[in-house]
């Protein structure tokens, strides 16, 4: 708010409530009444009734103001809301006035107070109703636990709190609306199975009754749920498994208890068990989040033994109750949660394996004789391109999930991919130029010796010439974008847009550098990671691979990274991939991730970070920058002119991925840099082997779409 003047003795209350501090005490409080509300009279009812530092359950007047089925025989209806804004003791009074913060603070800063007010009310009565009648109904039936916990009263507001955060993940992007329901189902699983008070049930129902809530409520602010788990959120969910298996350890260890499976008393096991378990738990969870394929085979073998040995006690235990020796079998309150877990987990690693991919570098070092790793591969490939040189695409080669071929010379390369039984290289061979054609005719020969197709992909004009004299096809399937720089200057009509770009942000104060990103302070990697998963996390269809690459492949030394800034945010992120000419010397850069905030105060940023990258490189004497090439997008002037049936079929693919992924949108959007088009083509061998290349080629692009999915999105496009 503007000051009025030096001058005057008397400002206006919005006017000193604005400035500083105070002004977003003010501002928060504004925006989250109701959970600044409940706090201040949580706190009150505390000071008033003592309850601060003395244990309120300890008090005469409890059981009037507690809810429970106690209370509920004894026609006390009222205590749903007498209870809501007590806590047992002390230490419970401040958790609550922690949770209330975080959960329903959460709720309704993503939600509104309307909404939040209703799910926390109507999650609290929700959840107390129905766990009051699960205990009936489970005393009825002679169930021990319930039997125990049914004598139990609670208060305070913390099922309901769990209720509204979990409805308020509906309005979470990907993959935050994941991670959080993660973390309060485990949360509430966790504390229901193992610890099992009359409160840890009420949680739980919250959750769940938050949960399906979410699913099917119009929310405010909803975001699209894509119904796709992308390869993040597989390795997520894996390594997810693994921390509620720890849990399960630790919690049992720690607190042990009366729960509805049994007592856990004297199952907790020594601290070294529980050491030896939180060091395994560590080891798998860090392979699996990061998609090794060792880690994945590991905790599958586990999965599948913990899962049978389930079975095996399932079956021992029945002929025990048929012979009345139940009493052997005192593990079952941990055995059986943890076998479902188990069974889950395995569920989990089975359907997202494709995710587990990536290989691990120490167990590379027991291979077998002549063998390479990897690692090694790669860094011969590197050494390569570096020395010799390659295509504008040719670093795309040096990318984790390839493999390598290498020509009998050892002096050139052909990196590919192998998916649906066709080895599918990427761009032209890379290594010195003379041996270049033996490496192509000597990668041709050993995928037929392995019973493979060959193809190439993304190969230039005199590589499909050369493959063409061999009797082999090709069709165009995407165009690189060139922009010269020796002599280049925004100027005239034809750059307007991009010298808008810069101007504008020249006037707003953004601030641009090209760097290594590996070389940046973790919190700018992380804002990076932010806004890429913020890219791709609600598509109709999952990330795509193959020649696009993220942030992971950003972090590469070898790449420069551009980043627009506002102060300390980062506004947008570009990557460009080195061109090397030979010599060692980078005659180019080509454009890899470009990406930027959803809801950032500067729309043209990327337009305004690759003109100054541009400009940047024109300074270091690069020759040139390539904007790469979309996937299936085309100029139509000379294309539509030679078309072949093929040609026609990718380009409805293209049309039917359009909605998802944009690639002719994003073929327009570059022609503002007026660049010169220089085609790509895919090479194979006859038309018999196109069915099997279309498929290798979703595959390498999707990996983890299913045949199901895109016939879902060719009936329904966005």
């Amino acid at each position: 708010m503007r000051q009025l003047g030096a001058d005057r003795s008397v400002r206006s209350a919005d006017s000193v409530a604005s400035a500083g501090g105070g002004g977003r005490v003010v501002r928060v409080v504004r925006r989250l009444p109701f959970t600044c509300g409940l706090v201040v009279v949580v706190l009150v009812v505390a000071l008033a009734t003592q309850s601060l530092w003395r244990p309120a359950e300890d008090r005469s007047w409890y059981p009037q103001i507690a809810y429970g089925l106690p209370s509920f025989e004894a026609n006390r209806w009222w205590t749903p809301f007498s209870g809501f804004v007590f806590g047992t003791r002390p230490a419970a009074v401040l958790v609550i006035v922690a949770a209330v913060l975080l959960l329903v603070g959460f709720a309704e800063w993503r939600l509104g107070t309307r909404w939040t007010v209703a799910a926390t009310l109507v999650g609290h009565l929700v959840a107390v109703l129905a766990g009051a009648g699960l205990l009936w109904l489970g005393r009825g039936v002679n169930w021990s636990w319930a039997e125990l916990v049914s004598r139990d009263l609670d208060v305070g507001p913390s099922a309901g709190a769990l209720a509204a955060a979990a409805l308020a993940t509906a309005a979470l992007p990907s993959p935050w609306r994941l991670r959080v329901r993660l973390v309060l189902s485990g949360y509430a699983l966790v504390g229901f199975l193992f610890v099992g008070r009359v409160a840890d049930l009420e949680h739980l129902l919250g959750v769940a009754v938050g949960l399906a809530a979410a699913r099917w409520l119009p929310v405010p602010g909803r975001s699209p749920a894509s119904g796709r788990v992308s390869r993040r959120e597989w390795r997520l969910l894996a390594a997810s498994g693994i921390v509620l298996l720890l849990a399960i350890t630790v919690t049992v260890w720690l607190v042990p208890a009366e729960g509805p499976m049994g007592s856990t008393y004297d199952l907790g096991g020594s601290a070294l068990h529980a050491a030896v378990h939180v060091l395994v738990a560590a080891v798998l969870f860090d392979g699996l989040r990061k998609g090794r394929r060792a880690a994945w085979w590991i905790t599958t073998v586990l999965a599948v033994l913990s899962v049978l040995l389930g079975v095996l006690i399932a079956v021992a235990y029945a002929l025990a109750d048929q012979a009345d020796r139940r009493e052997a079998f005192d593990d079952l309150p941990v055995l059986v949660p943890t076998g479902i877990v188990w069974a889950a987990e395995l569920v989990v690693l089975l359907a997202g394996r494709s995710a587990f991919r990536v290989p691990t570098p120490l167990l590379s070092r027991f291979r077998r004789s002549g063998a390479t790793t990897a690692r090694e591969d790669r860094d011969r490939a590197v050494d390569l391109l570096v020395r010799h040189g390659g295509t504008n695409l040719s670093w795309m080669t040096t990318w984790p999930e390839n493999s390598y071929f290498f020509a009998p010379s050892g002096q050139a390369y052909v990196a590919y991919r192998e998916h649906a039984g066709v080895c599918i290289a990427l761009s032209d061979p890379a290594g010195a130029p003379e041996d270049r054609p033996a490496a192509v005719r000597d990668f041709v020969d050993f995928c037929e010796h392995q019973g493979t197709i060959p193809c190439l992909f993304s190969t230039t004009r005199p590589v499909a010439e050369a493959a063409e004299a061999l009797g082999w096809h090709s069709v165009q399937v995407a165009e690189d974008t060139v922009v010269p720089l020796p002599g280049l200057e925004l100027t005239g009509k034809r750059w307007q847009k991009v010298r808008s770009a810069l101007n504008r942000g020249k006037k707003l104060d953004v601030g641009f550098e090209l760097v290594r990103l590996a070389d940046q302070p973790r919190q700018v990697v992380h804002e990076v990671r932010a806004i890429s998963e913020e890219w791709v996390g609600d598509k109709g269809l999952p990330e795509m691979g193959f020649t696009l690459g993220g942030v992971e492949e950003a972090l590469d030394t070898h790449v420069r990274v551009g980043l627009a800034t506002e102060g300390t945010t980062v506004l947008g992120v570009t990557s460009w991939i080195p061109v090397y000419g030979g010599n060692g010397q980078v005659h180019g850069w080509t454009l890899d991730v470009m990406r930027r905030r959803a809801a950032g105060p500067f729309p043209p940023v990327v337009e305004f970070m690759i003109a100054s990258a541009m400009l940047a490189f024109q300074e270091e004497g690069a020759e040139f920058v390539s904007l790469s090439g979309a996937p299936l997008a085309h100029g139509d002037s000379a294309w539509s002119q030679s078309a072949t049936a093929f040609d026609r079929l990718l380009d409805q693919l293209g049309v039917f991925l359009e909605p998802y992924y944009g690639f002719r949108s994003l073929h327009a959007f570059k022609q503002k840099f007026n660049p010169r088009y220089e085609p790509l083509y895919l090479l194979y061998r006859d038309e018999a082997d196109l069915p099997r290349i279309g498929v290798a080629l979703v595959r390498a692009y999707m990996p983890e779409a299913s045949s199901r999915e895109l016939l879902r999105a060719l009936r329904t496009p966005e």
